[in-house]
């Protein structure tokens, strides 16, 4: 049913109504509905067949960008960061040409993250401040899509406070770009098309990667874990699978072009497979696949406790290109906080993992996420936190003070620990896993690893950067040449976030 902006709106009009698209006016401003985000809607999971298309694009739309530049501002996770690959790849095969000049751009697009408030804030302050720009070149097209497009909130608030954004797009229909960009520039409309309900598989997207070295690798899209705190369930869809088949002519295709690096994403990636109804094939099948394919490094994120199963660790452990670094979310030590999050484990289950994890690959590099200061947590239940911490030994962690998302169940819980207890919890765990982290990077004084070689340092360009295995920070003077290349460091200073260290040859054994 389409949504009666009328309530939320003095000033509205229904100009047309036909062909599952509506016409509106609101202050002004024309407005083409395809259709709108609705939260009951994206949380339903029907048991309707997925089907997998090739994408598409129309011929009149090959040359609409000729000689125009575009603008991808990207906010939020790996998949975000992957999404925009995709948009950049529609964008330049409709003759788009990048630019990191607002002034110059034809096509300004922001691709949002929906996980904490203050990405929001960040998104509708550069619309604010977009709007002068538009007001001097009317032909820009100003657009939002991502996760931010998905809530009911953030398009009613577009409506509402920001009539110079031309276009709003969502997670599930990427594809569609070229066609809703047509509308938006020839109508001089605000087209909106935003799907509830998750889309179909759409392979062989144009997509742009930069670099060379690393590439990320979508193998499923969606999450049904509904954590009371995420978002993630409503804005992504329900878990499904790209086919096998598919991810490993992916990843060969990485491989022929010399790629050192995939990292395999999914919003739970540890699910894939399960929602293959013609064979019985897991993540650790597909690991077991690629890790014959001559690609010398793989990585994976994110995974969920609750779906890491004994197959993938046995996998895992075979080693070869299949990394020893595991990113494992815990959220929280305590088990009355973990139900409340809905998170599907217990303290006791999760730590027996992470032994079952280190027995098969004693030298894994294991880090995490957690909350602090969820609903109701307690001063003994956040000692929980940090002694799961001490236990387990994280190599590092990303760290966050609890924010409600409006949607989310936990939205419905009394935020009721105070913001400055917050903070102080937020300090005093962040100063015992860094205590933990220098200390293991302190064990590797001296040692001698291999680096993935990605550039020139962002502080200082006579300094390379490249990563572990285990995917730690190394920072050491080298020649240019060196980067897109494995070598050797040994390390010469271990920090807390960072390694130093010098270049040396390898030895032949």
């Amino acid at each position: 049913m389409a949504k009666d902006y009328s309530k939320y709106f003095d000033s509205f009009k229904v100009i047309s109504e036909e062909n599952n698209r509506k016409r509106i006016r609101i202050k002004g401003r024309q407005v083409t509905i395809y259709s709108e985000p609705d939260f009951k809607e994206g949380r339903r999971r029907g048991k309707e067949d997925i089907k997998v298309f090739q994408a598409e694009i129309p011929e009149e739309m090959l040359d609409i960008g000729k000689g125009k530049k575009y603008l991808l501002v990207t906010y939020g996770c790996q998949m975000n960061v992957h999404d925009s690959e995709h948009i950049a790849g529609l964008l330049e095969s409709m003759g788009y040409t990048p630019t990191e000049d607002e002034t110059e751009a034809d096509v300004i697009l922001y691709n949002t993250c929906a996980i904490r408030e203050n990405a929001e804030d960040k998104v509708f302050g550069e619309l604010g401040r977009l709007k002068r720009l538009k007001t001097e070149k009317p032909e820009l097209i100003l657009g939002v899509c991502g996760c931010m497009s998905q809530e009911e909130a953030v398009v009613n608030k577009i409506l509402r406070s920001y009539h110079h954004v031309d276009l709003i797009f969502g997670t599930h229909n990427i594809h569609r770009l070229p066609v809703l960009l047509r509308d938006a520039i020839l109508s001089k409309e605000m087209v909106i098309e935003v799907w509830s309900k998750e889309g179909d598989i759409i392979e062989n997207l144009p997509q742009k990667r930069e670099g060379g070295i690393k590439a990320w690798v979508n193998i499923m899209y969606g999450c049904d874990k509904f954590c009371t705190y995420c978002i993630v369930p409503f804005t992504r869809g329900k878990e499904r699978s790209r086919r096998p088949e598919d991810v490993l002519a992916e990843v060969r295709e990485l491989a022929r072009q010399g790629y050192k690096e995939i990292t395999v994403l999914g919003q739970n990636v540890n699910a894939y497979g399960k929602d293959f109804t013609d064979r019985r094939y897991r993540l650790a099948n597909l690991f077991d696949d690629i890790r014959k394919i001559d690609i010398p490094r793989v990585r994976f994120t994110t995974s969920h406790p609750w779906d890491f199963d004994d197959e993938l660790i046995e996998v895992l452990a075979k080693g070869g290109n299949l990394v020893e670094h595991i990113h494992l979310p815990v959220q929280s030590g305590n088990n009355e906080i973990l139900k409340l999050m809905g998170r599907k484990y217990t303290r006791e289950e999760y730590l027996e993992l992470v032994r079952k994890i280190r027995a098969a690959i004693p030298n894994v590099s294991l880090t995490t996420d957690i909350i602090v200061g969820f609903p109701n947590e307690t001063e003994e239940q956040f000692e929980d936190t940090l002694s799961l911490v001490k236990e387990v030994k994280f190599d590092s962690a990303f760290t966050f003070i609890y924010s409600p998302r409006h949607g989310t169940p936990a939205a419905q819980m009394e935020d009721n620990v105070p913001e400055d207890v917050k903070k102080e919890r937020l300090y005093r765990l962040n100063a015992l896993q860094n205590e933990i982290s220098r200390r293991k990077n302190e064990a590797l004084r001296g040692q001698v690893v291999e680096v993935l070689v990605e550039g020139e340092s962002k502080n200082n360009p006579d300094v390379l950067a490249g990563r572990t295995r285990t995917n730690k920070l190394v920072n050491f003077k080298g020649s240019k040449d060196a980067i897109g290349k494995l070598v050797h460091v040994k390390i010469t200073e271990p920090q807390t976030w960072t390694l130093k260290g010098e270049q040396v040859q390898p030895v032949e054994v």
